[in-house]
């Protein structure tokens, strides 16, 4: 936790004036890692909304467990700092593609966006990705080309290719034409021109004020909200977040939830609560007028998307379209011997209504039933996003078993298409070819290609199935070297087989616990995935075999105890440190025929059929229609 001080707190919230032309509502968007959440610390710490003795921990927007361990903003979150007579409502998005929708929702609620750029590495993929969609919903851009404290920068270079990404995106002559401001969020400075006098971030508040249109709401008239967030309080539960377009809203008013199709019917809602963000607090409000971003309870259910007016006939606001998921994994109740030992919520029921709970908060996230009770098909944008969801779920007490990602197949014009993804990879130049063969192996194709400062950046058209572990690869092969980012292109043709994992498994063929004599002539088979003295069952995966096959095992056998003295002394165990899979490689590390138990305190791998002889059976069942097909 980082002390700092700061300028007292100004005048609270209900003293400012609160006419639209006195609100700011703008959201930061940019790729991951290029300085989002740093410059939002910035911005409240200038702001003069602290304590001068109140401790402000670092990338303090980032209030969930995982985003402070991985560093990257996950979840789309709000706060507004009340400066000079002004109040500005900014909202901190994600800037990794899984999360896409996090963006997409929230445009309906700002009405101009910043995008921070790397002055070293410029606009990257994702940069692309959610500029495209605040560009088509008409927002104006202000641009800040960011760490300007670093060495190499070229931020003339950086300038002229966000205009390029401007072109490429149809903008508008005013959105082409948006200001370019230079400075290091982490350092607290900004400026008009790369070489410019340094101000403080005061200087960026200013700019967003001079250059941010004030919101498009009508002060008279009919309450009206569209809900782009849902936020849950211990008090009241559900809690609907918008930008009011239309009149105002106050505690005790009676509204109405529209339909989600012309054919449902309004459901009156008293409001039991409206909600300020104020700085990286939630406070309750009087009122919230037309403008600004408030949240209100009183609902027993309610989706992102849906409208909230203050009459039953009024129309529904329309709502940002959201790009279609691409990746479906199944979730599954823990049918494993182990199962119940760690977990509190281990049954189906439990299972459905936390996913459904998490589709009512994350648009781009279906669930629906299979044939087969107790497994759950969840749909999404990519394999990370779900990772997040199954880990958070750990967290929470659950026990799930999780399937490797699936890309969702269509058929178009009866063709069998897959999702296509173009992916962009910066390597230094030792590592181009294995990385050049990894995407081959991948079906991928390559683009373009450039050379720079002893690095090469590519570009290729790959399936998005080919890219499902190789993050991995990608790490291996460039010893940590190689930056990769990928985005969704279009629906293609069916690629043709790919071959997943090149090696088989190690696969228990008893249960108990693991011992050391066993594993020690196990690890001459291959690596292992377990230490001595955890338990292991019938058909669980304790390790990699070289080979392409599964090998049975028995890590569980133990050393038969006699009366005779071994000629030469007893030889000392020493095993190699066991391989641990975080969730996300567990995931992308599974093959078809198997499964990641997913418990809060372990992570193992494990085949669909436990029994090996069902498995044999079921193996011969399939090559013989694979057979019967073929003939």
């Amino acid at each position: 936790m980082a002390q700092t001080l700061l300028p007292s707190r100004p005048p609270s919230p209900e003293k400012l004036p609160m006419t639209p032309d006195k609100i700011r509502n703008i959201a930061i968007i940019a790729h991951v890692d290029h300085g989002k959440t740093t410059l939002v610390d910035g911005l409240l710490r200038s702001s003069g909304n602290f304590r001068e003795n109140q401790a402000i921990a670092e990338r303090a927007m980032d209030s969930m467990d995982l985003e402070k361990e991985k560093g990257i903003t996950i979840k789309a979150k709000n706060t507004s700092v009340h400066w000079n007579d002004h109040i500005i409502n900014i909202v901190d998005t994600p800037g990794h593609a899984d999360f896409g929708g996090e963006v997409e929702r929230v445009m309906k609620m700002v009405d101009g966006v910043m995008l921070v750029v790397d002055a070293y590495d410029g606009p990257q993929a994702q940069t692309r990705f959610v500029l495209k969609k605040a560009l088509q919903q008409g927002i104006k851009p202000i641009v800040l080309i960011n760490k300007m404290d670093r060495p190499n920068i070229e931020p003339q270079k950086v300038h002229d290719k966000v205009l390029e990404l401007f072109l490429e995106l149809d903008a508008t002559e005013e959105q082409f034409n948006a200001a370019f401001l230079y400075g290091s969020a982490r350092a607290g400075w900004v400026s008009d021109k790369p070489d410019g006098e340094q101000h403080d971030m005061t200087f960026l508040l200013g700019k967003i004020v001079e250059h941010i249109p004030a919101p498009k709401a009508e002060v008279e008239g009919s309450f009206e909200m569209l809900v782009s967030n849902i936020d849950w309080d211990n008090f009241v539960g559900r809690v609907a977040i918008g930008k009011v377009t239309r009149g105002s809203v106050k505690l005790g008013d009676r509204v109405f939830l529209l339909g989600k199709t012309p054919e449902e019917k309004a459901k009156p809602v008293k409001v039991t609560k409206v909600f300020q963000y104020t700085t990286l607090t939630t406070g309750e409000s009087v009122e919230g007028t037309a403008g600004d971003i408030v949240g209100i309870s009183g609902f027993e259910d309610v989706d992102i998307g849906q409208t909230v007016a203050g009459a039953a006939d009024a129309p529904a606001l329309p709502f940002v379209a959201i790009d279609p998921p691409t990746i479906v994994m199944q979730f599954a109740v823990n049918d494993g011997p182990l199962a119940g030992r760690e977990g509190d919520h281990v049954t189906s029921r439990k299972i459905r209504d936390r996913l459904d709970r998490e589709q009512k908060m994350n648009v781009t996230i279906s669930v629906k039933d299979t044939d087969t009770a107790g497994i759950f098909d969840v749909s999404a944008r990519g394999s990370m996003q779900i990772a997040v969801l199954v880990e958070q779920m750990r967290r929470e007490g659950f026990e799930v078993l999780v399937s490797r990602p699936m890309v969702i197949m269509k058929r178009i014009d009866d063709v069998l298409c897959e999702p296509f993804e173009t992916l962009y990879v910066d390597v230094p130049d030792e590592y181009l070819g294995n990385v050049m063969k990894s995407i081959s192996e991948r079906k991928g194709k390559i683009e373009d290609m450039n050379a720079h400062s002893g690095r090469t950046s590519l570009q290729a058209y790959v399936p998005t199935r080919g890219l499902i572990g190789f993050e991995f690869d990608l790490m291996n092969q460039t010893s940590g070297h190689g930056i990769h980012s990928h985005l969704f292109k279009e629906y293609a043709p069916h690629a043709g087989p790919m071959q997943t994992r090149s090696t088989g498994t190690l696969v228990s063929t008893e249960g108990g616990e693991a011992t050391s004599y066993a594993l020690d002539t196990i690890q001459i088979r291959g690596k292992l995935f377990i230490g001595p003295g955890e338990l292991v069952y019938d058909g669980m995966l304790i390790g990699e075999n070289p080979r392409a096959d599964d090998l049975p095992v028995n890590p569980t056998r133990s050393k038969n105890l006699t009366n005779f003295r071994e000629a030469g002394g007893t030889k000392a165990i020493a095993l190699s440190p066991p391989v641990r899979f975080s969730l996300e490689r567990a995931i992308e590390y599974i093959a078809p025929d198997e499964l990641a138990e997913c418990t809060p305190k372990s992570i193992r791998l494990r085949k669909r059929i436990l029994d090996s002889s069902q498995r044999q059976r079921e193996k011969k069942k399939t090559e013989a229609q694979l057979e019967g097909a073929a003939a």
